[in-house]
């Protein structure tokens, strides 16, 4: 299994994941937005869009998201 080298290519791998995760559950950015702010997350759907887009995923950001969207976990098989 080829893991991603580098931070950039663990944030890439991060925002993709979450991106396909986001499209499966069929949930916009607006509302994860709304999910987040159960987990004390203030996002908006920009913030979120930037985020993804940039692949500037904090890992808070993603373990919240993983919450959010009621998801077990993540393996890295499926990065």
């Amino acid at each position: 299994m080829g893991f991603a080298k580098g931070e950039r290519g663990w944030a890439q791998l991060a925002a993709r994941h979450l991106k396909a995760e986001l499209k499966r559950a069929d949930v916009t950015y607006e509302e994860l937005a709304e999910k987040l702010k159960e987990h004390g997350f203030a996002e908006t759907k920009a913030s979120i869009s930037n985020k993804l887009a940039r692949a500037t995923v904090p890992a808070s950001f993603f373990l919240a998201c993983l919450a959010a969207l009621e998801l077990d976990g993540v393996r890295l098989e499926d990065l």
